[in-house]
């Protein structure tokens, strides 16, 4: 019965069940890593090589939003899952209206250096997918290499930390692993002045609260949350005078970004005359937490390997809105940056959330004796991908 039904279909409505991404590059590639490690493979990207910081990423799913992310920039992503491409890549093109900013993916374009895995997928198959992961990367110029033993990297980068690497293509890949002084580190770039917006832009104008936005690097699912919410929302340059212009708006929200926060000190002194003098609602998320953190008074370190995939547990240490102290929540993360916890913390803050697994901090709050609303979350409660355990932190 079932296979007379599917014999019976009209065949306007039949279709293949994967599409073929095409014939792979046959060039060699390898990853090579400043600590002495190299890792061979072939391309399936861009023929060309580059620089980059090497990081991993635990993510099963959303390879094409992890790829278009900001706070990647600069850095060569390895997945830890062992088959990438196998859903293919949409088109990126939405709308600019109450529900949506212009993208369907994070921004609009790659914004990693190179991507390793283990197996790309030669085939691909999704009702929204118009091309392979392999024809995406080559059309964006943007490196890849698969047949590598992404579990061996992640081991080594677990172990030795966040390491600095080069991709070498076709004929670099026979060259020797270049010399320790070649490799370059994107930290002491100011990455957030790359990918900040440069002029101030308007989404969503007759929204009912006015929220300013201070792009450090945002992912597109952040505005897309607020303009849905019918918020009208004012994205500003990372360094950009809010001050002059604070008591238009109803709120300040500040955006994940790229790189070292220490490369923002300018957008930390802004944010400190605001805090001491604007009593409206104040909320960061990864870059926009730690900026906030360091104008209360904390210091931000790098961490050894950072975290990022979209399985994080953080413990509540405090109850605001929805969220629950002493529960865990899961969440998706991508920071090589953290807030330190310090005992006592500065005065009229407190903890937030904390990390399960390496206890560091993943919140911070104004107390309810400052009089202030002001509180940053580490992780990303909008998600895309990952888990929306904690998507109601934005509006506690």
């Amino acid at each position: 019965m079932f296979a007379r039904s599917i014999i019976r279909l009209p065949t306007t409505l039949s279709r293949g069940f994967a599409t073929h991404t095409g014939p792979l590059s046959a060039l060699p590639a390898v990853l090579h890593l400043k600590t002495g490690q190299s890792f061979h493979g072939r391309s399936f990207g861009s023929p060309r090589s580059i620089f980059g910081e090497t990081v991993f990423s635990t993510s099963i799913t959303s390879y094409t939003e992890s790829m278009t992310d900001p706070s990647y920039r600069g850095q060569i992503l390895v997945f830890t899952t062992p088959l990438i491409g196998n859903y293919g890549v949409p088109s990126n093109n939405a709308p600019i209206d109450s529900q949506d900013v212009g993208v369907v993916l994070e921004s609009q374009g790659i914004q990693c250096s190179a991507i390793v895995v283990a197996d790309v997928a030669e085939k691909f198959s999704h009702h929204s997918a118009v091309e392979s992961l392999a024809s995406w990367c080559r059309r964006s110029n943007i490196p890849a290499i698969t047949g590598v033993d992404t579990r061996a990297v992640t081991r080594l980068l677990r172990d030795q930390g966040t390491t600095l690497g080069r991709l070498a293509i076709g004929p670099d890949a026979c060259a020797p692993a270049p010399a320790s002084e070649q490799y370059w580190d994107p930290a002491v770039e100011n990455l957030v002045d790359q990918v900040s917006t440069k002029y101030p832009y308007h989404l969503n104008p007759t929204g009912d609260i006015k929220i300013a936005v201070l792009d450090f690097g945002a992912k597109a699912n952040i505005l897309r949350s607020l303009v849905r919410r019918n918020a009208a929302v004012t994205v500003l340059p990372w360094n950009y005078d809010f001050n002059a212009i604070r008591d238009k708006f109803d709120g300040l929200f500040l955006t994940n970004g790229p790189g070292n926060p220490s490369q923002c000190m300018e957008a930390v002194s802004i944010l400190r005359k605001t805090l001491q003098e604007w009593n409206k609602p104040v909320f960061g998320i990864c870059m926009g937490h730690q900026i906030i953190g360091m104008a209360a008074g904390l210091e931000a370190y790098r961490m050894t390997f950072g975290n990022r995939g979209h399985n994080q547990p953080v413990l509540a240490l405090a109850s605001a809105g929805s969220i629950k102290a002493g529960r865990v929540y899961v969440t998706s993360q991508n920071h090589q940056y953290a807030l330190k916890l310090s005992d006592p913390f500065p005065q009229g803050w407190e903890p937030f959330f904390i990390n399960c697994n390496d206890s560091s901090v993943e919140g911070i709050k104004s107390t309810p004796e400052s009089g202030k609303k002001v509180w940053g979350v580490q992780f990303h409660p909008e998600s895309a991908g990952g888990p929306l355990d904690t998507i109601e932190v934005c509006c506690y």
